[in-house]
């Protein structure tokens, strides 16, 4: 079995919901982002991060902007108050 990190998950849960408010599939979208289901997957299960390169495709593929994609992880300095609330 694959092994997830703490931020995978984070990310591809928030990449699973950002394609689900797009009424995408795995495969709809792995084909707007020139890649393949299984990495779809394996994003979205939190086995794997996106390069550089694939968060550009796949914020196209999203119509949303790469900072929006990244945005769940986020983390401010201690004693810092995030910008979000």
């Amino acid at each position: 079995m694959a092994k997830t990190t703490k931020e995978g998950e984070i990310f591809g849960a928030h990449m699973r919901e950002l394609r689900l408010a797009r009424g995408l599939t795995q495969p709809q979208l792995a084909e707007r982002c020139e890649s393949n289901v299984p990495f779809i997957s394996n994003v979205e299960r939190g086995v794997m991060l996106p390069g550089l390169a694939m968060l550009l495709r796949l914020a196209d593929a999203l119509e949303c902007n790469v900072s929006e994609l990244v945005r769940v992880l986020d983390r401010a300095p201690a004693g810092v108050k995030s910008r979000r609330n």
